[in-house]
């Protein structure tokens, strides 16, 4: 499995192989879907909250008296059916996280890079590396390059330079290799991956 290496100007910079065992799988739904799942469960607030008969500020007195007024006998006004009263059963605040097998994880992220693969999304390129931070020049660069709604994933820390031409850049968001996940390489349109980083990705999913 080779692909083309390129650098940031779209100049050709030679080919590289792709491992098979990241690459070359045949990318499977449900496994991406357990993924997706698992991270954005883990990423939700879960500070949803209600208050209880218990924690509304209301009066307690009885409303009116018990027998002779020919409505229905009631109590306290904090009792769940009256306007402001409180919440039988609702929401309180809790973590959403659930347990995920590593393996897992690590099997999703592989299926991820092997459906950006197959779908002929993914672009490796040379390095990031920019002699000064300027977005004018990266957006030029990417305008170039047909880069509209992309990951790039980097080695072990992202060039300093690239990443500050980059912040301001709507569409292009940059990660060094152990942020890569599964979610945000399936939001993107384009995969770019650098040969640091792709030594890296075999590096920690093998």
């Amino acid at each position: 499995m080779k692909l083309d290496v390129i650098n940031l100007d779209g100049g050709k910079a030679g080919s590289i192989d792709l491992d098979e065992a990241l690459f070359g799988l045949d990318p499977r739904a449900d496994i991406l879907h357990r993924v997706v799942r698992w991270q954005r469960a883990k990423a939700q607030a879960g500070t949803h909250s209600t208050l209880t008969r218990g924690e509304v500020s209301y009066s307690t007195k009885k409303i009116y008296r018990q027998k002779g007024t020919g409505g229905a006998r009631h109590g306290s006004r904090k009792a769940p059916i009256f306007r402001k009263g409180g919440v039988v059963k609702g929401p309180t605040p809790r973590s959403h996280a659930h347990d995920l097998p590593k393996k897992v994880r690590a099997l999703g992220l592989r299926h991820a890079l092997s459906a950006k693969f197959k779908a002929g999304d993914l672009v490796i390129v040379d390095t990031l590396a920019m002699a000064e931070a300027k977005t004018a020049i990266l957006a030029r660069q990417a305008k170039e390059l047909g880069w509209k709604r992309v990951l790039i994933i980097d080695g072990s820390s992202v060039d300093q330079n690239f990443a500050a031409a980059a912040r301001n850049l709507d569409g292009i968001d940059v990660l060094p290799t152990m942020g890569a996940n599964v979610y945000d390489i399936l939001k993107r349109d384009t995969l770019v991956i650098t040969k640091a980083g792709l030594e890296a990705l075999e590096a920690r999913l093998k």
